[in-house]
């Protein structure tokens, strides 16, 4: 079904204007197709549909408690209903694929593979794998190369928490919690990360492979917690031209001086704050130091951010909304989406103002999510 969007406070063109939107053939277009049913979107905002590069949160459908695993397609089917809801059209599903038994295993990510085509076909949100590869998981190389050659893999991660979890082994808290996550013993997953760790020599070696990989299928990069600016040159070297979540203010400008994005976490800007006491989000994005926003572990956070953001008085609503949309678009190469203008996906999420919170979501031309109480506005 085509649709026009009336009356509504339309961002285009980097600025918001009383408009009327028309989508027609899941495209945004010049003028609304014959016959195109109508929403009356006076009084809201008519803004791009969310693009969530890095999001999490479907694990906790997939293992609502430590050692508790629901069925996969429940749990993709649940994620998708919450991530429309959201204002999301656009998800890369953080995937991790870890050395660890359990939830982040490659017997998880086997899994989720088989369970996504599936889950595509019937989610509004177009739903993407950000593969986040543990560096150590060395036996698990094979299958995240498979993966990237046959169009599983959107967005391949580069990850390196093994150093600083092996760190950690002497802490029976931090042991408890790790091995709690993987489902096994203390002990037995200390014996793990110490013989995974011992195979360190061979992560360089691995890593060049999954670069090469994923430069021959197109697919973008990102390195994860760059800690130093030897770390975002090494990635950088590698072809990682996304700086996600660096761990210092330097790296960050480093990153944004040679042209590239910096992802940091929507509920950093929300909480106000890092809940890992790291930099705070938001006034680096107002100096331009961080230029993509991420659900990272709550979807919801990512609407609620970019008002957040304008709540403090630096960015106006469309600078702040690039930040959860056209930037992270950009950043992943989608050039169809991000924006509202004539050719592009008909992506949009109809917000009140007055409360920060969607009101409609169309994806792919059509309405794909309402409100309670919103039926009122739809018209013939």
């Amino acid at each position: 079904m085509d649709w026009t969007l009336t009356d509504g406070t339309v961002l285009k063109d980097g600025a918001l204007a009383k408009d009327a939107l028309a989508l027609a053939g899941g495209l945004v277009t010049e003028a609304p197709a014959p016959g195109a049913a109508r929403f009356d979107a006076s009084g809201l905002l008519v803004l791009p549909g969310l693009v969530d590069i890095h999001g999490d949160a479907h694990e906790r459908q997939l293992q609502p408690r430590p050692g508790v695993d629901l069925p996969v397609p429940l749990a993709l089917r649940d994620s998708a209903a919450q991530l429309i809801a959201c204002g999301i059209t656009t998800a890369y599903l953080g995937v991790t694929l870890s050395w660890e038994p359990g939830l982040r295993s490659l017997g998880a990510w086997r899994a989720l593979k088989a369970a996504l085509p599936t889950a595509r076909a019937h989610a509004a949100t177009d739903l993407r794998v950000h593969l986040r590869f543990e560096a150590d998981n060395l036996d698990a190389l094979e299958e995240a190369l498979e993966g990237i050659a046959d169009g599983s893999v959107h967005l391949l991660g580069f990850n390196d928490h093994t150093p600083a979890i092996v760190k950690k082994l002497g802490d029976p808290v931090q042991v408890a919690k790790y091995a709690g996550r993987a489902g096994v013993k203390a002990e037995a997953y200390r014996a793990l990360a110490d013989s995974v760790i011992a195979r360190r020599y061979e992560v360089p070696a691995a890593r060049a492979r999954l670069s090469a990989a994923a430069q021959a299928a197109g697919i973008p990069m990102l390195s994860h917690d760059d800690a130093t600016l030897d770390d975002r040159a090494h990635y950088r070297a590698h072809g990682a031209t996304i700086c996600e979540f660096p761990m210092a203010e330097e790296v960050a400008a480093d990153a944004r001086a040679a042209g590239e994005h910096v992802v940091m976490g929507a509920p950093n800007v929300v909480r106000g704050g890092s809940h890992l006491g790291w930099a705070s989000a938001a006034p680096l994005a107002e100096r331009g130091l961080v230029t993509v926003l991420a659900s990272d572990y709550v979807w919801p956070a990512m609407l609620e951010a970019a008002f957040a953001m304008v709540r403090r008085g630096v960015l106006d609503l469309p600078r702040a909304w690039a930040l959860v949309s056209a930037n992270p678009a950009e950043a992943c190469g989608l050039a169809d989406r991000g924006r509202l203008a004539p050719g592009l996906r008909g992506d949009v999420v109809v917000v009140d103002p007055a409360t920060a919170a969607p009101v409609a979501v169309f994806a792919g031309g059509g309405l794909a999510w309402l409100a309670p109480g919103a039926a009122v506005r739809l018209r013939r």
